[in-house]
């Protein structure tokens, strides 16, 4: 039998298609976290870092506003929703992850006394990684 699925190789599960896969997730949480700098930034918050990870997880975005830390949590989807909304996404496994990770985050950076909020950021694209809508959900969890 010739064709695609000669020999029980099929091309949906290759290797190439996966690191296509991959590229592009990482390619659209860039362009969903540039966004949200962006919108952070004209709403007057200073970004102190980007993507500061340690053991614990990943922190997208920490920036400071009237004298308190804000950990910004940014989700993102592109094209259809039938994976659900980005508000859907932050799950009680994603708070407590981001919450450990604030919480080394201000151990090591000696911020343990500054007030601190949890701030969500959802962004919905388009398949071009255009920017369809930006909502900012304050004090989260």
């Amino acid at each position: 039998m010739n064709g695609p699925f000669h020999k029980g190789k099929n091309p949906v599960h290759s290797s190439n298609l996966s690191e296509e896969v991959r590229y592009n997730r990482k390619q659209k949480g860039k362009a969903a976290e540039d966004a949200a700098v962006l919108y952070l930034s004209s709403k007057g918050y200073a970004i102190v870092d980007r993507n500061w990870s340690c053991r614990a997880g990943e922190i997208d975005i920490i920036a400071k506003q009237d004298g308190r830390l804000v950990i910004v949590e940014v989700r993102s989807r592109s094209g259809s929703l039938m994976q659900g909304t980005p508000e859907e996404s932050v799950d009680a496994r994603k708070i407590d992850r981001v919450r450990r990770t604030a919480r080394v985050y201000l151990h090591n950076s000696r911020q343990s006394e500054r007030p601190v909020s949890f701030d969500v950021i959802t962004v919905l694209m388009s398949r071009d990684l255009s920017i369809v809508s930006l909502n900012h959900i304050r004090e989260a969890f």
